[in-house]
């Protein structure tokens, strides 16, 4: 893929995005677009930053040390199950965690924080799909919540989810007025919902950050899958 049909594709989507939102009474930056860089090469990445793009989102550790280090100054975004033993690895590489799930987790990360003399942004990961093997069920989020703003290091900035992997539309729109129910309940001002397939429901829903990989990059170019 060319430098032209990335940046191409990445301004093509902004402006679907903007266009969404103004159809539902938004304003049209209202939402930050976090670009998924798994599987694909830092180069690739590099030609959407240039494009405007400013947040970047990854899934693996290993993966993301090797490619963020490559890429021009972007807000940093962690993405996947947070083991507890890589925490200060993630704290340290990471400015943002969007998948806080459980107490452990958020714990390990205020410990890494506070070690590395940082205030790290944490999401807290929201279930809302039965296919889904990660996530705090809605009903324990504010207890969690409030852990996580207990402590030292951490700064909640909202939640996080995934929506269900279907066809079926309905499901995919309850899925995330359920996740913009429960941010309404625990409080923040980030509301990640919203992939390639399933964004423009996201933005009726609310959402606040997109989550988007392949209709920013293309298909997936290597690393770990």
């Amino acid at each position: 893929m060319t430098a032209g049909d990335v940046e191409e594709r990445y301004r093509r989507l902004r402006a679907e995005i903007a266009e969404e939102l103004q159809s539902c009474g938004r304003d049209p930056g209202a939402i930050v677009l976090v670009g998924i860089g798994k599987g694909q090469t830092a180069e690739t990445i590099a030609r959407a930053v240039r494009a405007g793009l400013t947040d970047v989102g990854e899934n693996y550790l290993q993966e993301a040390r090797h490619k963020l280090a490559l890429l021009p100054p972007v807000r940093k975004h962690f993405v996947g199950h947070v083991q507890t033993n890589k925490a200060k690895a993630i704290a340290a590489a990471f400015d943002v965690v969007q998948s806080v799930d459980r107490i452990e987790a958020g714990l390990a990360l205020a410990r890494a924080a506070t070690a590395l003399g940082k205030e790290l942004a944490v999401l807290l990961q929201l279930n809302v799909s039965p296919a889904e093997r990660f996530g705090c069920p809605p009903d324990e989020a504010e207890r969690l919540a409030g852990a996580l703003r207990a402590a030292p290091g951490l700064r909640l900035e909202g939640v996080m989810a995934i929506g269900p992997l279907t066809a079926d539309r309905e499901a995919i729109r309850s899925a995330f007025a359920l996740a913009a129910m429960t941010l309404a309940r625990v409080g923040g001002s980030t509301l990640s919902i919203g992939m390639s397939g399933d964004w423009r429901e996201a933005v009726r829903a609310g959402s606040t950050m997109l989550r988007i990989g392949e209709a920013v990059f293309g298909r997936r170019t290597g690393g770990k899958a």
